[in-house]
């Protein structure tokens, strides 16, 4: 990580966006997913077509974002919200709930190549080009926020080769899972997202 809340309490404001999307979900599943959906469908039309790499990686930021939201900052009756912006070429995406002492690590651990979970943290470091955690500003919570960075075209600033051969494998199995999953697209969900 390399971004966190300063020793004086204040987080450095980013520029004021020249594109927002805003929305609640319910803490569950369901919201998370439909996150998921609706943060790609935003992206697609601001001009990063689903299939491009601006709209997979962050869509599967989001995605993880939204899925920690829900499995370790959910308070029952409380929603998460997420923000989508893009300012100076650079996207941000924020999730925020309402539980503020289940913080993700500052170093995130690489999981155990057999354990089936603690995967989103290190995906989340491996893809954006920033990211961090902050206080909810108006109540109890906290933000989770990533960042990446794009040229006008929608292709990313920086190219990022993983580490291990391992790391690329999870990425390219994550995002085909994506593209896979039933009503992934708008398109889908108009048709019931059943598959024909």
């Amino acid at each position: 990580m390399k971004s966190e809340t300063p020793p004086n309490g204040h987080t450095p404001q980013p520029p004021a966006p020249e594109r927002e999307f805003t929305m609640r979900f319910t803490s569950t599943p369901r919201g998370a997913r439909l996150a998921r959906r609706l943060v790609s469908h935003r992206l697609n039309d601001w001009g990063h077509p689903y299939t491009t790499p601006v709209n997979e990686t962050l869509t599967l930021i989001t995605s993880e974002l939204t899925s920690n939201a829900v499995h370790h900052g959910h308070v029952p009756g409380r929603d998460f919200h997420v923000r989508l912006t893009l300012a100076e070429d650079t996207f941000r995406i924020e999730v925020t709930d309402t539980r503020a002492e289940k913080r993700p690590p500052a170093n995130p651990p690489t999981p155990d190549s057999l354990s089936e979970s603690g995967r989103g943290m290190p995906l989340v470091a491996a893809l954006a080009d920033d990211w961090g955690v902050s206080p909810r500003q108006s109540a109890p919570g906290k933000t989770v926020w990533a960042e990446l960075h794009v040229r006008t075209k929608g292709h990313p600033l920086t190219h990022r080769v993983a580490t291990e051969p391992t790391d690329v494998d999870l990425l390219l199995a994550t995002a085909s899972l994506l593209r896979d999953d039933l009503g992934s697209r708008p398109e889908d969900a108009s048709q019931g997202g059943r598959r024909r």
